[in-house]
């Protein structure tokens, strides 16, 4: 007999059902506790809402990270809603998929005009997929190019490679591309890096090393968890002359930590005098920048870079993420790096190295004088 459709009182969203998950767990036991916060977590991913399952007479079990137990208790919260508390800034501006999509099919142009995706891993790091496999993913996606940007060797627990790794990877790179060529795609792997910057902004690589990539991005993987304001640390990273992108730059991770703190206004002037880029990282957990910090880079007018973080073919997907949170902030076409052909985007990163700009950045009204960036403590 087929099961008869739950018809809810009120519509509680995803993004509902991955709060009260998380309420839930902080005062379950184990193993509950873990469960409850998986699926607070994987509700992020979901790719219909919950409620609408129940309408349909489907069952819940089919969302990932629900079994039995969740699925009464979110059943239960559907048919009869609580209160939804206000989220605390560990779970603070992040969309779900479904709100991810519903903000993209406002404009389907956006989504389809993106021409690449400038962060992800292969198994060089700590990523599942090959180069190839990786390109072939995006070449299904009608991308014009992609960057590898595996972790550098100062992230051991990351499979960091070094720099002779570095260089034997660009023969593969070479080979992938020459490849696709020859299959007729007109497609690029860019050749780039996570490079791992202490708080001070430097990096782990040789600088000659760095300046054979098509471009490099930098990561803060360290002290993340310091409360006190880290503007000066990001100021250090985005004058470190070897990164051209800023990315993920919170450090943010959904339910687990909070992320960095800073005079985000100074940080993106600064970004936008250096002509540098700061990243939408679109991993579902990461999310950084959101959309609020997006809205202040979009008035300073400094570039955005829009990065899956894929660790596997499949995950370039969440480009939905990066793409939705940059329309919604209302950044410009122009300032986004993905919007840009293979050679416009090195042409940008050759220039940033020159400390040339290819096009003068976008001067907005909040525009700081250019004496209030003060030295690093680093310098």
């Amino acid at each position: 007999m087929p099961k008869t459709a739950i018809i809810p009182k009120s519509s509680l969203t995803n993004a509902d059902l991955a709060e009260l998950l998380a309420r839930q767990s902080e005062t379950a036991q184990m193993p509950a506790q873990k469960a409850l916060r998986r699926a607070s977590r994987r509700a992020l991913f979901w790719s219909e809402e919950a409620a609408d399952l129940l309408k349909q007479g489907r069952e819940l079990t089919e969302l990932t990270a629900v079994g039995p137990y969740l699925k009464k208790l979110i059943e239960r919260w559907i048919e009869d809603p609580p209160a939804i508390p206000e989220r605390p800034a560990i779970r603070h501006g992040f969309l779900t998929l479904t709100e991810a999509r519903a903000i993209l099919s406002g404009k389907p142009s956006w989504l389809r005009g993106i021409k690449g995706d400038l962060q992800m891993h292969t198994n060089w790091s700590d990523g599942e997929g090959t180069i190839e496999e990786m390109a072939n993913a995006a070449v299904a996606r009608k991308y014009e190019y992609i960057a590898i940007t595996d972790h550098a060797k100062g992230l051991k627990i990351a499979g960091g490679i070094d720099e002779k790794q570095v260089r034997r990877q660009a023969v593969e790179i070479e080979t992938t591309n020459e490849k696709l060529r020859a299959d007729g795609h007109e497609f690029s792997v860019l050749h780039s890096i996570e490079l791992n910057l202490n708080p001070c902004g430097e990096g782990d690589m040789d600088e000659r090393c760095l300046g054979e990539l098509d471009l490099v991005l930098g990561c803060f993987h360290s002290s993340l968890r310091i409360k006190e304001d880290q503007t000066e640390r990001y100021l250090a990273a985005l004058r470190n002359p070897s990164i051209q992108i800023l990315g993920h730059p919170r450090g943010r991770i959904y339910n687990y930590r909070l992320g960095l703190t800073a005079d985000w206004s100074r940080v993106f002037e600064c970004a936008a005098q250096l002509d540098k880029a700061v990243e939408i990282d679109g991993y579902p957990d990461r999310q950084d920048l959101n959309v609020n910090l997006l809205r202040l880079a979009k008035e300073a007018g400094c570039r955005i870079s829009l990065g899956t973080d894929s660790h596997g073919p499949t995950q370039l997907g969440f480009m939905e993420y990066s793409a939705a949170a940059a329309l919604k902030a209302g950044i410009p076409r122009s300032r986004i790096l993905n919007f840009m052909t293979t050679e416009e985007v090195t042409s940008w990163a050759e220039s940033v190295r020159s400390g040339r700009k290819v096009n003068a950045p976008f001067i907005s009204a909040r525009r700081a004088p250019k004496n209030s960036l003060r030295p690093t403590i680093c310098e």
